[in-house]
């Protein structure tokens, strides 16, 4: 088993975030804005006003290597709910980097922030994803049909949710 952590991100952590927030390959996968270049200029930009982050960011680390980063976003103080991301560097996909991080993630929302409810949405294109986030507890709740323009076709964007019940008896 990898040895996954999740921490805050320092200084050194710059070239492997902007590889993540850059990679064209899976823009879709982690945005809903429409896909574009991001110079290291702008990932700065954005870095420094904010933008990039959420209401608990953690980069992913992989044998103390920075590998990715993930977050709970959109969190609601009354619902006690919030959305999860994760991204990952190509070369740590697959070997359940994603899975351990979001386990952690999780772990964090529901017992350090209190949270109810977590949720997140995914390409129905995206099986290995899907797959993970089944391992860690998530239910498929809904689906958007053709919601997502990808690569010159519509696709079904899934919603899946995890409550924190149904963690707790995992």
């Amino acid at each position: 088993m990898p040895d996954v952590g999740l921490r805050t991100q320092v200084e050194a952590d710059e070239q492997v975030l902007y590889r993540v927030w850059s990679e064209l390959d899976t823009w879709e996968q982690r945005m809903s804005a429409p896909p574009a270049p991001l110079s290291l200029a702008e990932f700065r930009e954005r870095a420094a006003s904010g933008a990039l982050t959420g209401n608990a960011d953690f980069v992913i680390t992989l044998d103390g290597e920075a590998v990715g980063r993930c977050t709970l976003f959109h969190e609601d103080g009354l619902a006690r709910s919030a959305e999860v991301g994760i991204a990952l560097v190509p070369e740590a996909r697959g070997y359940g980097v994603g899975t351990a991080a979001l386990t952690q993630l999780v772990q964090f929302g529901f017992l350090r922030r209190n949270l109810r409810r977590l949720h997140l949405a995914v390409l129905a294109s995206n099986p290995a994803a899907i797959a993970s986030y089944r391992k860690v507890g998530f239910v498929e709740e809904g689906r958007r049909r053709e919601h997502c323009w990808v690569r010159g076709r519509y696709e079904d964007d899934v919603l899946m949710g995890l409550l924190r019940p149904e963690w707790a008896a995992r």
